[in-house]
């Protein structure tokens, strides 16, 4: 020890002297750090997280999900002649394999892509470097680090957002591809699923899309040229930017010269491809094909590849006659501010046959005939009556037609023209506001709602007596399908559109079964109510030569106007307004344009069908007997007069509308 080293001619200093340890003393060994105390339970941990991690890779990764259909396969909708009519989602065909494919068709995507595929194991670092180095030396991202396998793994099992977590998450799932599958198959999987543009998902689709070619078939200016598009597949798509693929392509040449895939004279001696579309052109949309696209979603098995047909109950003849109608009867009436307009035709059952949703889809796609929710007006009155009629009311009850109070509303008749005493067959003519309300009140606003809903109607209704003024929102397509009903002798009719279904599925056709025996003893009142308001009422000028069924509707302001009726084997809606809720001219009512737009159609479609004859007149009513009698200058008011007076003495020398469908009687 150093203490007994001293000299002896050292002084000794007590303070100086070092106690040597003693066995019996307390040790206190050095710290570890924190690594070395628990290694163990760390390498545990990574081990169940490893094993955890791997689990949900086999669970939510597996192997073939890159040659899997799309979620949203192509959707080529067919009219009821076979037509394409529209076509909506992405389109992918069958799985490649590498073994079919020309060598020089893997070549140039790797040449362009990922040169060190065959060498690497799921990243590469020389091209990460790389593309860092070239990136900073360009002040811009201009070239990707990204190997096949990653961009395998991203487009395959990830989402597009870009965070370190994804690209960790990306490079894990790239690891295990390459830990799971030889390179031939990581690029076959690759080559069957990348996008190439124009909604074309694997080679096979691109081929077919811009070459109409198979992919064993496509030449080496081809293969660059699709091998280009993968950078930026929506600004070189050739269908729309052929020069820009073009010079991509000759960019994707020399990188295969580079690669050794070509020699620069063969690359010299390549030919441009040129864009030469391999599936017909169809519109991506309209109307009907926007509102029936959900239905054939839900209606169809959806795992298939390339385009999947679906047929629908659009007529195309009745869809030019509803589009020629509101074309030609807005032209009439430009200087009433009528910018706006949607009809919708179905058969009793609910077959849509034509559906405008507006004056122009592309200038607007919002279809005003699904998806506005408008106010009816007085053609909401149908459920009003119907809940009158189910209280044990008749067509010749007696209504007072006179002005109404309710708290702080008072509802008017239109040019505050009130009848007092009245039949219900005349206040339904008429379309008398007061006599509605009261009857709302009488019933209750429940039961009216009741009806609405017992009829289809599904949008949220006031629960006030206003109600019956039609001031809650409903699609046309909707309200019109409620009239159906009443064509059909059965409710609820919903509208449908595809071809291979007769209604709303199974439990729905059951439920129609079971309603046509479900005896309905308002329906024939309630079609002597709609005849009438044809016939001699609101509606006289959607009048046609067999028996009509119908009623207007008007909303405050005039910013809507409604007619909803039905003859032969069609039921239409027909709405007019603008987007911006501003009011149309005065004379714009259920009445007047709609009402006459319903009867172009109806005279065009039913004449097509053969149901009217060309140029046949309006059937006769006693009405019109009447007038020829009295003649002169006072015939029409004398006419309406007599008609609101003897309504019930009319109706019970008519006799009953006949059935809804029935052949046109002869003119007399």
């Amino acid at each position: 020890m150093s203490f007994l080293r001293r000299s002896r001619e050292d002084p000794v200093d007590d303070d100086d002297l070092t106690i040597p340890w003693s066995p019996d003393d307390e040790f206190e060994p050095p710290r570890r750090s924190f690594l070395a105390r628990h290694w163990g339970k760390m390498l545990l941990a990574f081990v169940v997280a490893f094993a955890l991690l791997l689990g949900w890779l086999i669970y939510t990764a597996p192997l073939g999900r890159a040659l899997e259909p799309l979620t949203e396969p192509s959707l080529v909708l067919l009219d009821v002649e076979g037509e394409p009519i529209a076509r909506r989602g992405n389109y992918k065909e069958a799985p490649v394999s590498i073994a079919e494919l020309p060598k020089y068709v893997p070549a140039a995507l790797l040449a362009i892509e990922d040169r060190r595929f065959y060498s690497h194991w799921g990243i590469d670092p020389q091209g990460i470097a790389r593309a860092l180095f070239t990136n900073a030396k360009a002040g811009g991202v201009q070239q990707g680090g990204s190997t096949l396998t990653q961009q395998l793994a991203k487009t395959s099992f990830l989402s597009s957002e870009r965070s370190l977590k994804r690209k960790l998450q990306e490079v894990i799932i790239a690891f295990y591809l390459e830990s799971r599958l030889t390179k031939d198959e990581i690029l076959s999987r690759y080559l069957s699923s990348v996008y190439f543009g124009e909604g074309a998902y694997g080679i096979r689709a691109a081929a077919r899309t811009y070459f109409d070619r198979s992919p064993s078939e496509l030449t080496v200016g081809q293969a660059a040229m699709l091998a280009g598009l993968v950078k930026a597949p929506s600004s070189l798509a050739p269908s729309r930017h052929l020069r820009r693929a073009q010079e991509r392509e000759k960019v994707v040449l020399q990188a295969m010269v580079d690669f050794g895939a070509l020699t620069a004279e063969q690359a010299r001696n390549v030919g441009l491809a040129r864009y030469t579309p391999g599936r017909e052109a169809v519109p991506t949309g309209s109307y009907f094909a926007d509102w029936v696209l959900p239905q054939a979603r839900a209606g169809v098995d959806t795992a298939q590849y390339g385009d999947i047909t679906v047929a629908t109950t659009l007529d195309p003849e009745m869809q030019k006659l509803a589009e020629k109608a509101v074309r030609d009867t807005l032209a009439g009436y430009k200087g009433l501010n009528v910018t706006q307009a949607a009809l919708v035709a179905m058969r009793p059952d609910g077959r849509v046959v034509a559906m405008v949703g507006g004056t122009d889809y592309n200038e607007s796609s919002f279809n005003r005939a699904a998806q506005a929710l408008r106010q009816p007006g007085s053609s909401f009155k149908l459920f009003v009556y119907l809940a009158a009629l189910r209280a044990g009311a008749t067509t010749s009850t007696i209504v007072e037609d006179e002005p109404l109070v309710i708290g702080d509303w008072a509802p008017k008749n239109d040019e505050n023209k009130y009848r007092g005493p009245i039949s219900l067959a005349t206040a339904f003519a008429a379309s008398s506001n007061v006599a509605a309300v009261r009857l709302t009140q009488q019933v209750g606003v429940s039961a009216v709602r009741a009806e609405a809903r017992r009829l289809g109607i599904t949008p949220p209704l006031s629960n006030y007596e206003a109600l019956a003024l039609g001031t809650s929102g409903v699609p046309l397509v909707e309200l019109t399908a409620a009239y159906a009903a009443l064509a059909a002798g059965r409710y609820p009719i919903k509208a449908y559109g595809l071809a291979n279904t007769q209604g709303p599925g199974l439990v729905g056709q059951i439920r129609g079964a079971v309603s046509a025996l479900r005896p309905w003893p308002e329906r024939e009142p309630m079609l002597q109510l709609l005849n009438s308001a044809v016939a001699r009422g609101t509606g006289k000028d959607a009048t046609l030569p067999i028996p009509t069924y119908g009623k207007t509707g008007t909303t405050q302001n005039h910013r809507d106007a409604l007619f909803v009726g039905f003859a032969g084997d069609l039921v239409v809606g027909v709405w007019v307004g603008n987007d911006d809720n501003s009011p149309m001219g005065s004379s714009v009512v259920g009445g007047t344009v709609p009402a006459r737009l319903w009867k172009r159609f109806m005279t065009a479609a039913l004449t097509r069908e053969g149901v009217l004859r060309p140029n046949a007149p309006p059937p006769r009513t006693t009405l019109d007997e009447i007038g020829e009698l009295l003649g002169g200058e006072v015939a029409g008011e004398v006419v309406d007069a007599v008609g609101d007076a003897v309504s019930d003495v009319v109706e019970g020398v008519s006799g009953d509308p006949p059935e809804p469908g029935a052949p046109p009687e002869e003119p007399q």
